[in-house]
C-alpha cells in the first residue's frame, strides 16, 4: 500500500510529469516518421470489471474509461491517424433492462458533453464528430445533443471520430442494401441511361416493331399490292416478332401500342452492375479510408458485430489484455510498432517482387 502511494506521489511529481510528457513526445515523433494506419477502430471493453476490480463505483468505471478515450485521440491524431471510430453503444444493448438501457443513455448524455468540453482537442486537430448508427432508436433530447455537437464540429475537416451508437454491423449492411433496393428501383433519367445490353435489346426490339408496323400500315392503304409481296411482308414480320417480341400487354384490344424509343418504357439501373464498391458506397463509413487496424481491450477475442464490412483483407486486428481505463500510450505504441514492421516487410516484399519481374521481363527480351 505504502509502496503504491509512494510510486504516484514520484509520478506525479512536476519533474517526472514533465519527463514522462517529453518522452511522449519523442516517441509519437518517432512514429510519424514510419507509416500510419489512416483508420483505426477500438472496442472500448472492460470499463466494468476495472471498476469492479478497483472496488469503485460502475459509473466511474466508465468515467475513466472517457479519460482512457481522451488520451487515444489525442495520441492518434498527433500521430497522424485521419480517422478514429469508436464502439460506443450496441444496438443489442437493448435488450437489457429498461433501468440499465436508461442510465447508458443518461451517461452517453454525459459522455457527450465531456467530449464537447475537450473542445481544444478537437479544434487543434481539426476533428469532426459524426454519430453512425440508428438515430430513431435515440431519445429526442440525447439527439439534439448529438446534432448540436455534429453540428459545432462539422467544419473541422483534418480528422473524424466516428462514434457508433446505437450500432451493430448486421444493422448496417442490412440499411446499406435496403437503400441500395431503393435506389435501383429509381427509374434513369434520359441522360443518365447506360448502354447496357438490356437497354440495346429494347431499342433495337422497338425500331423492329415500328418497321412492321408502318409495313402493316402500307398495305392497309393499297389492298391491291397483296400477293407475293403479302407473303414476303408477313413472313418479315414473323421472323421480327417471334424470338424477341414484346410481352402481349403491349397490345391492347387488337389496337397498336406506340413502343417507339420515345415511347420506350421506363429504364431502371442494372442490377448486374452492383458490386461490392455500390454496397461500400451506402455504408455509414463510405467515403472514408479502409480500415486498417482494429483493437479491442479486456482480453475478449471477438469483433461483437462491429465494422465486420469494414473488416478486409489487410485489416489487422489486435485483442488486448488490458481493459480500457488502463490503455494509454504504452500500450499503443508496441502495437503501432509492430504494425508499422509488418506494413515495411510487405512494401519490402512488393518491391522485391516487382524487381524479380523486371529482371524476366530483362532477361527475355535480351
Amino acid at each position: 500500500m505504502h509502496l503504491s502511494q509512494l510510486r504516484r506521489w514520484i509520478l506525479q511529481s512536476p519533474p517526472v510529469e514533465w519527463a514522462i510528457l517529453q518522452l511522449r513526445e519523442l516517441l509519437i515523433g518517432a512514429l510519424r516518421q514510419g507509416p500510419i494506419p489512416q483508420h483505426v477502430a477500438f472496442v472500448m471493453d472492460g470499463n466494468r470489471r476495472f471498476a469492479k476490480s478497483h472496488r469503485i463505483e460502475t459509473v466511474e468505471g466508465h468515467n475513466l474509461g472517457f479519460e482512457a478515450l481522451a488520451r487515444v485521440l489525442e495520441v492518434c491524431y498527433k500521430s497522424g491517424v485521419k480517422v478514429v471510430t469508436v464502439y460506443a453503444f450496441s444496438i443489442e444493448n437493448f435488450k437489457r433492462s429498461k433501468y440499465e438501457v436508461d442510465g447508458l443513455m443518461d451517461m452517453a448524455k454525459v459522455k457527450l458533453a465531456q467530449l464537447l468540453q475537450h473542445g481544444d482537442l478537437l479544434d487543434r486537430y481539426g476533428v469532426s464528430i459524426r454519430v453512425l448508427g440508428q438515430r430513431e432508436l435515440i431519445k429526442p433530447d440525447l439527439l439534439a445533443d448529438i446534432d448540436r455537437a455534429t453540428k459545432m464540429t462539422s467544419r473541422n475537416g483534418n480528422a473524424i471520430l466516428n462514434v457508433c451508437f446505437p450500432y451493430t454491423s448486421h444493422d448496417e449492411i442490412t440499411t446499406a442494401i435496403r437503400n441500395t433496393v431503393v435506389d435501383y428501383s429509381k427509374p434513369l433519367p434520359v441522360q443518365q441511361r447506360t448502354f447496357s445490353e438490356s437497354h440495346i435489346k429494347h431499342t433495337l426490339r422497338s425500331r423492329h416493331l415500328s418497321v412492321a408496323a408502318e409495313r402493316i400500315r402500307e398495305r392497309s392503304r393499297s389492298p391491291s399490292s397483296r400477293g407475293a409481296s403479302d407473303i414476303e411482308d408477313s413472313t418479315s414480320s414473323s421472323a421480327t416478332l417471334h424470338p424477341d417480341s414484346p410481352p402481349e400487354d403491349t397490345m391492347m384490344s387488337g389496337k397498336e401500342v406506340d413502343v417507339s424509343e420515345d415511347a420506350s418504357p421506363n429504364l431502371y439501373p442494372d442490377p448486374e452492375s452492383i458490386t461490392s464498391q455500390v454496397l461500400n458506397d451506402h455504408m455509414y463509413t463510405a467515403g472514408l479510408p479502409p480500415l486498417e487496424l482494429l483493437i479491442r481491450t479486456s482480453g475478449v477475442e471477438r469483433l461483437s458485430d462491429f465494422m465486420l464490412w469494414q473488416s478486409h483483407e489487410n485489416t489487422e486486428i489486435v485483442f488486448l489484455k488490458c481493459l480500457w481505463p488502463e490503455f494509454d500510450l504504452w500500450q499503443f505504441l508496441p502495437v503501432l510498432v509492430e504494425w508499422q514492421w509488418r506494413r515495411k516487410k510487405e512494401e519490402e516484399q512488393d518491391r522485391g517482387g516487382r524487381s524479380a519481374e523486371g529482371s524476366i521481363i530483362r532477361a527475355k527480351a535480351s
